[in-house]
């Protein structure tokens, strides 16, 4: 977590120096940058609910058998 508090430290640190002395920033405009975030949002969320499989079956309203596949690789009591 820390790199990215540091890159958006340095970021904000190079747009005031940009803001001050006028020089336009050659970042690319903020819908693509709002786009970037989709995929990175996306690409989070695939990662959790992989390793969360109740998560994604509750929010699609299926039923998910994980504790029953685990109750059965149980012996009988």
């Amino acid at each position: 977590m820390l790199p990215y508090i540091l890159s958006l430290g340095a970021g904000l640190a190079v747009g005031v120096a940009y803001g001050l002395i006028g020089v336009k920033s050659p970042a690319p405009p903020i819908i693509a940058l709002v786009g970037l975030l989709g995929i990175l949002a996306g690409e989070m969320a695939v990662s959790y609910w992989r390793g969360h499989p109740a998560v994604l079956s509750s929010l699609l309203h299926r039923k998910s058998f994980a504790v029953e596949r685990e109750a059965s690789r149980r012996p009988p009591a």
